[in-house]
């Protein structure tokens, strides 16, 4: 480079003067200038750049400690931005706007709330803003204000062509050193990250092993309770012939087996898995009828009264989930209150005072004489597998079912107690204006002719079920053919059509499932009645929204015969 800078000044003294070095010296100037204003603006982009980047890393590290409203690890990452002396200030901010932490270096703090802006320059500073999100959800944002440039380095690039090729050669060093420090920093701020990606992965870790000892714990408790009264109920059973005491032995092994499926329902509702299904009620009279089932499921010295006047306004709840949500309720009361008391169920019409009749709620509250609960433990009660009691002694679901609920319902859910006192869980649910829904008479049997048995094609894999659903199905009068699986049904009713009607579970080993099955069949034979059954409620939902029959399990006999008795009548109705 140098022997080229030599040669191309030999070349060019023999016809340098004045003027021309004057010119030579102006048109240097301002190539000088003009390659000063195009350095300017590549600075000012290349600024622009990096501080977007620094406010993406930002971004990206702050959603954890916003979401968990982790105020020492939200300053923890904006202090890290000390590390690139041109940042002057800083701030996270939450959803609501508010200031969750800043830093400043010198000047005005970050602005106490936030509005998301394009970039912009003020007074020479570079102001950035950027939203926080996660998963699509926003969390908050953060805002970034960066020095552009000096006064001294605009001063030095003006001064004249010396101080200008200085400036240029002194822009190079701290731009490089600058971006050196930026990188550093960056890969501190990346190793950071990591680090505790590491400890917020094991931290999770932890807590879904603790939570499933919890809830696993609490589901083996239950279910082996109730495991206990069937068991020992069948076993009484064998070795007492006096009447009572056979129908109270099947009563409470009956009741064991309501208490395990309503656990389910809990575990099901938990894990959204479970369709609701709304329908239109009267809470008074719903509530009336659960006095029998909470007289079963409290102890002989926890009294229920129930306060329901006659004009409560009507509901639309799934009325499963309701009870569910009432029996958690009482049980808790009960738990609460181990030398005996009173649980009060009452209920009221909270008008909104609106002419519409919009924002119209229903009251419910069930109110013990426990021992109540400690203020600081409030805020935790409907947190999922959070409990008091002893380990095994509950599943922590209970409570966290009934908020499901009553946010499901649109509804709302609070606690007020007094510890030593008692204890009210309160709902409200939204009024509709909805007329009840008719019932509907029982279908009726088709007839017959004198001597002919229904029958019925059974697709079940599990033996044990088969054999328990095939006397059900005989005890109801009808002629049972038994299958394993999809292809078998088919090659069943290839070889004899002669069946009224399938009966199949939705879950079978092979390809063909029950639900596959039921689409063939209405291609196939559109006369012959399908009825599915399952135990899994996505299942059944996945059957429901195609207009197919479910019958979920666990079901009675009772429900069973309803079931095939409206399926052959409309049958019946079609043919």
């Amino acid at each position: 480079m140098r022997g080229a800078l030599e040669g191309a000044r030999r070349r060019w003294r023999p016809a340098l003067t004045v003027s021309m070095a004057v010119g030579l010296a102006v048109a240097i100037i301002v190539a000088a200038f003009g390659l000063a204003l195009y350095n300017e603006r590549l600075a000012r982009q290349e600024r622009l750049r990096q501080a977007e980047v620094q406010l993406r890393i930002l971004a990206g590290s702050m959603a954890a400690p916003l979401a968990f409203d982790d105020r020492s690890a939200a300053r923890d990452y904006v202090g890290a931005q000390s590390s690139n002396p041109d940042v002057e200030a800083v701030g996270a901010y939450d959803m609501q706007g508010r200031l969750a932490a800043g830093y400043t270096r010198g000047g005005a703090p970050p602005p106490p709330s936030n509005v998301l802006s394009p970039p912009r320059i003020a007074d020479g500073r570079l102001v950035l803003t950027a939203p926080v999100s996660e998963g699509g959800t926003v969390l908050g944002s953060v805002y970034l204000r960066t020095v552009l440039e000096s006064p001294t380095r605009r001063l030095m690039r003006y001064a004249g062509f010396a101080l200008l090729i200085v400036m240029a050669a002194l822009l190079v060093a701290v731009l490089g050193a600058a971006s050196a420090r930026e990188a550093e920093a960056y890969r501190k701020l990346k190793a950071e990250i990591r680090e505790r990606e590491k400890a917020e992965e094991a931290l999770r870790q932890s807590q879904k092993m603790e939570a499933m000892g919890q809830l696993t714990g609490g589901v083996a408790h239950d279910f082996n309770n109730l495991l206990m009264v069937a068991s020992s109920g069948l076993d009484l059973l064998e070795r007492t012939s006096d009447p009572a005491r056979r129908e109270r032995l099947r009563d409470g092994i009956r009741q064991a087996i309501d208490r395990g499926a309503s656990l389910t329902q809990q575990l099901l509702a938990f894990s959204r898995r479970s369709p609701l299904k709304p329908e239109v009620v009267d809470i008074g009279e719903r509530l009336s009828g659960m006095l029998a089932i909470l007289d079963r499921s409290l102890r002989e010295d926890v009294t229920v009264r129930m306060q329901l006047p006659p004009d409560l306004w009507r509901v639309e709840v799934d009325t499963s989930q309701l009870e569910v949500a009432v029996l958690n309720i009482a049980i808790n009361a009960r738990d609460a209150m181990p030398d005996g008391g009173t649980i009060t169920i009452e209920a009221r019409n909270e008008p909104s005072g609106h002419a519409d009749g919009a924002g119209d709620m229903v009251r419910l509250a069930i109110r013990d004489t426990g021992v109540g609960v400690a203020p600081d433990m409030i805020s935790r009660l409907f947190e999922p597998f959070f409990t008091t009691k002893a380990v095994g002694k509950g599943t922590g679901l209970g409570l966290s079912q009934v908020y499901g609920f009553a946010r499901a319902s649109g509804g709302e859910v609070g606690v007020d107690s007094v510890v030593g006192e008692g204890t009210t869980i309160w709902l409200r649910i939204p009024r509709t204006t909805k007329a009840l829904a008719r019932l509907v008479a029982p279908a009726e049997r088709p007839r017959l002719a004198e001597g002919e048995r229904r029958r019925v094609l059974m697709v079940e894999d599990d033996d044990s079920v088969a054999q328990l659903v095939e006397e059900m199905l005989r005890e109801l009068g009808y002629e049972v053919t038994r299958v394993g699986d999809g292809p078998s049904a088919f090659e069943t009713l290839r070889t004899d059509p002669g069946h009224h009607l399938v009966f199949s579970d939705m879950v079978m080993p092979g390809d063909i499932g029950g639900l596959d099955l039921a689409r063939d069949l209405s291609r196939l034979r559109p006369d012959l009645p399908v009825l599915l059954t399952t135990g899994y409620s996505a299942a059944a939902a996945a059957a429901s929204r195609e207009g197919r029959r479910v019958l979920v399990k666990p079901y009675r006999i009772e429900a069973l015969a309803a079931e095939l008795d409206t399926l052959l009548a409309g049958a019946a109705g079609r043919a």
